[in-house]
């Protein structure tokens, strides 16, 4: 899978993108990361990507003319990548929708600066993307967060599919508790089910730990959860006590 980053500051991506899952999946050819520096796109001498917004108001906005044209240069190689603006009016990134971003050959992200882009730019995009609610300094963070949620879905990237399976939100519930030696730390002990070999009964209690710490910590998650009888009766227990 290829990602083009389209950026003011590439240098931001050199550090994150060579390390760990990410420069691993590079090395072994299953990510690709092209950086794409906007500055180039523009037009003229001084290679100028933002002005004072109409109207008047703080802040600079990101010119259109240099963010299209550096679009258009991504859009050129093949695979064609599906567009992405970056931006806290998107749809908000999810466990659901990074899986589905996966399947794409490619995605070009376009990390804004300053007080925004152009709104022009949202003509030339496919979708918008936000990472939460709340404001960064830029894109480039948001992209990194991207990136990386994206990535571990795409086959090859994460070692073990099951890690991937088993983890937060993968199946509408926040991931059980995790222990590994040693079995006490200051008087505090790990579960003995862990330890007791029964592959059936440490199932069954990390199920339920999920149960409940969704149930405590994010109760909106159940509402889409994939829950059997088994564990409605449990989160029944649960309500009453």
């Amino acid at each position: 899978m290829r990602f083009d980053i389209l950026t003011l500051f590439p240098e931001f991506f050199e550090s994150p993108l060579r390390t760990s899952l990410l420069g691993k999946a590079q090395e072994r050819g299953v990510l690709q990361f092209r950086l794409v520096d906007v500055r180039e796109y523009a037009p003229g001498k001084h290679r100028v990507t933002d002005d004072a917004p109409y109207g008047g108001g703080p802040g600079m906005v990101m010119k259109v003319e240099p963010i299209v044209a550096a679009l258009e240069a991504v859009e050129a190689t093949e695979p064609r990548p599906y567009k992405i603006l970056l931006s806290p009016q998107g749809e908000v990134l999810t466990s659901r929708l990074a899986r589905k971003l996966a399947e794409f050959p490619a995605l070009a992200l376009v990390a804004g600066r300053y007080e925004g882009v152009d709104e022009r730019v949202r003509e030339f995009v496919d979708t918008e993307l936000s990472v939460g609610d709340y404001v960064l300094s830029g894109g480039e963070v948001a992209a990194l967060v991207v990136v990386d949620a994206v990535s571990r879905f795409v086959p090859g990237v994460v070692g073990c599919a099951d890690s991937v399976a088993d983890e937060s939100f993968a199946r509408g519930l926040l991931e059980y508790p995790q222990y590994t030696r040693p079995p006490e730390f200051r008087g505090l002990r790990v579960p003995e089910v862990l330890l007791s070999g029964d592959h059936g009964a440490i199932a069954r209690w990390r199920r339920e730990q999920a149960l409940r710490r969704t149930a405590e910590r994010r109760p909106d998650l159940l509402e889409q959860a994939e829950l059997d009888e088994e564990d409605r009766a449990f989160l029944a227990r649960l309500r009453h006590g």
